[in-house]
């Protein structure tokens, strides 16, 4: 089949929802980095283009921008990955092939580990660690056959949601990169973003795949907490919060990239056994009479930058075009013991930092939140976690009592926009000063705390051009019903669809 025969077969067929209609019967070496994932790995599978070709127009795309971004790191060279991509061309004509991402390039998030990938997580302490063995989810992505080109940029550690550190600066959002790309994930939304990357992946703590989701304008999504294990390393049981995810440049890609991530392990005690359908069995759900519970601010709790509620308002009004039933609700709880509970739990799981504290000239090397949190941990009583626990367990019920009435709760996704790459954080918001450094992102640790599946949709821009995204939250489990809502969604906004215009070196 000829290259152009195929772009208007696939075109037909419906491969990705958010692809650009005007690409569509152009010559296909042209424009791949435009292609979503799913249809990079039908045209890799069918053979309409080589993986060679598929790595050398990246590697391009990535040589001319990403100096200006700075969403991937510790690159390996062009010819070590034009090897690779050979190897994968060859293992077609055999008659192997390796799995949906087989040639793919694939950057993987600096908090994780990959085979052959130097590792930093963002700190001058570990910067250009050698690692020998995939993380448990990087391996699960290296079966389905990614070429694994260089890590995606973090804040240090992963604390914050701005992507800065003192090893590799910071990330620039795609629409902007003098604004920050949010994070932790920002690294790879931006990549995202800017099409330097297929299909990404990511974890979520405080919003870490949902955050850098809104601010580059693509999909994040955090699954139900288990849905995604993590291998036998850590705590097995108590210190769950945070969970590995995908994030893509349209729901189907997500969704396919959440199978490759999902699954039982043995390992794992907490880890879900429901499997995950194929997409193929995802299906778009008739808006018509869907209630969505808009949270908002929580009627002035949370401080929220002006536009934001306006831009999340917008997009709603388009469901409600579309037959959806809109309403605000508001939980029965009191959201400041909330925040309290958060800022045990998460205190607590940052003990295991504790060796870099005690440690006097490593302790120098740690940002000063880092310092925060690990002394944080060092305060906190067995009755404060336990306090905590029973708190959480509370919100959890409040959250899905209001998911009897509603099929989905809505929220902003972030409490301001984009705001300058060389601010750490926000101090302030509308006056009200942030007491910690991540208190400006409040808005997300209601589904971190539930643990239920939650996808970050972009929602709109501001009149200045600055993303913003919403936050849909299901119910425990449901991860699937969710996406399906993030498909439906996408149909029916054209948020997707307005690319960013690319700055590169002079």
């Amino acid at each position: 089949m000829h290259r152009r025969n195929f772009m208007r077969s696939i075109a037909g067929a419906g491969v990705a929802l958010a692809y650009p209609v005007g690409i569509l019967g152009s010559e296909l070496s042209s424009d791949i980095t435009q292609l979503s994932a799913s249809q990079l790995s039908a045209a890799i599978a069918q053979r309409q283009v080589s993986c060679v070709e598929v790595m050398q127009k990246y590697l391009d795309r990535i040589h001319r921008y990403n100096p200006v971004y700075n969403a991937i790191v510790s690159m390996l060279d062009d010819d070590t990955l034009l090897t690779q991509a050979g190897l994968a061309d060859k293992a077609l004509s055999r008659g192997e092939y390796w799995g949906w991402m087989h040639g793919m390039p694939h950057a993987v998030k600096d908090l994780a580990n990959a085979a052959g990938l130097l590792s930093s997580y963002g700190s001058p302490i570990f910067a250009g660690t050698e690692v020998s063995e995939d993380d448990f989810m990087i391996g699960r992505i290296r079966k389905q056959g990614a070429i694994f080109i260089g890590k995606t940029n973090v804040p240090e550690f992963g604390m914050g949601s701005q992507s800065y550190n003192p090893v590799f600066g910071a990330t620039g959002s795609a629409y902007d990169p003098d604004l920050t790309a949010g994070g932790s994930s920002g690294g790879a939304a931006c990549g995202l973003g800017t099409q330097m990357l297929p299909v990404a992946d990511g974890g979520d703590l405080m919003g870490s795949l949902r955050n850098p989701g809104a601010f580059n304008n693509v999909i994040g999504f955090r699954p139900t907490q288990g849905r995604v294990p993590d291998g036998n390393a850590g705590d097995l049981f108590y210190q769950k919060m945070g969970t590995g995810g995908p994030m893509g440049r349209n729901s189907e890609d997500t969704i396919r990239l959440l199978h490759s991530l999902a699954g039982h392990h043995q390992g794992q005690p907490l880890s879900l056994r429901d499997p995950l359908p194929n997409y193929e069995a995802y299906n778009l759900l008739n808006l018509k009479g869907l209630k969505m519970g808009w949270m908002g601010d929580f009627e002035g709790h949370l401080p929220t930058e002006p536009g934001v509620l306006e831009v999340c308002a917008a997009s709603l009004r388009t469901l409600e075009q579309n037959g959806a039933i809109v309403e605000p609700c508001r939980p029965d709880f009191d959201m400041n013991v909330l925040w309290e509970t958060w800022l045990t739990l998460r205190h607590w799981t940052r003990h295991g930092m504790r060796d870099l504290y005690d440690d006097t000239a490593k302790r120098k090397l740690l940002k000063p939140e880092a310092v925060w949190e690990i002394e944080g941990s060092l305060n906190t009583t067995a009755a404060q976690v336990y306090k905590a626990g029973i708190a959480r367990s509370q919100w959890y019920r409040e959250v899905h009592k209001l998911l009897a009435t509603y099929d989905f709760l809505v929220l902003p996704t972030a409490q301001v926009f984009p705001f300058s790459k060389e601010t750490h954080w926000p101090a302030e918001i509308e006056g009200t000063k942030m007491d910690t450094y991540h208190r400006w992102m409040e808005v997300v640790i209601g589904a971190t705390l539930a643990g239920i599946p939650v996808c970050n949709v972009p929602a709109g821009f501001d009149p200045h051009g600055r993303p913003m995204g919403m936050q849909i939250m299901g119910r425990f489990g449901d991860d699937q019903h969710v996406l399906e809502f993030a498909m439906s969604y996408e149909v029916v906004t054209d948020h997707l669809q307005r690319r960013p215009v690319m700055q590169a070196v002079s």
